[in-house]
């Protein structure tokens, strides 16, 4: 297989599991439309420790359709991006920023509100795209992430506590799992050899 069909193939892999996905969240939204919001009881409350299997869950889940709507297509421009480098790694680094910013809601948020959506993990995946290449140094990926940030990184502002109504602490956390995801996965360096010398 040459490289040009083995990047095709990611490509139309990342698609199709980032359309999946997307598609997922918006199915779960019509479902909890017609169950009255029965779904939204698995967004996370703070500090209650019965709700901390609700940590993943509550990534998959949206408060309304203008939610869901918001998160749509950043998660599908910036998932696409992240799983072109395979989706064994993509996986960790999504599971890792959707753990990351579930326990961060569940330690700081304010006491009495339930938190969903995918909006963390779209916080997360940007962190990750951002930091991806200096810390692989990789100059490809590094200007991926100057990409990203000039798409994107207007988002930043969403990890200010400028609205009651959005959770900035899943969007800080978020972040703060992408980027520790850079470094807990990053690829292993190639060592360096030089020409073989006999004496």
């Amino acid at each position: 297989m040459t490289a040009r069909t083995t990047t095709t193939a990611r490509a139309v892999t990342a698609g199709a599991v980032m359309l999946g996905w997307v598609a997922l969240l918006w199915v779960l939204e019509g479902i909890d439309t017609l169950t009255g919001h029965q779904l939204d009881t698995y967004g996370v409350s703070p500090r209650e420790a019965s709700e901390l299997r609700d940590v993943v869950p509550s990534a998959f889940l949206h408060a309304g359709w203008e939610h869901v709507a918001s998160n749509s297509l950043p998660l599908l421009v910036l998932g696409f991006i992240a799983a072109l480098a395979g989706l064994r790694r993509f996986a960790a680094v999504v599971l890792t920023v959707i753990v990351t910013a579930g326990l961060g809601v569940w330690f700081t948020a304010p006491a009495g509100t339930v938190t969903l959506g995918a909006s963390g993990v779209v916080f997360g995946l940007f962190g990750y795209l951002l930091v991806r290449g200096f810390v692989d140094r990789r100059p490809l990926d590094v200007v991926v992430g100057l990409v990203v940030a000039a798409l994107y990184g207007s988002i930043l502002w969403g990890v200010l506590p400028t609205d009651s109504g959005i959770s900035w602490q899943g969007h800080l956390f978020g972040l703060l799992g992408g980027v520790l995801s850079a470094f807990l996965y990053r690829r292993p360096r190639r060592p360096v050899t030089g020409p073989h010398v006999t004496v």
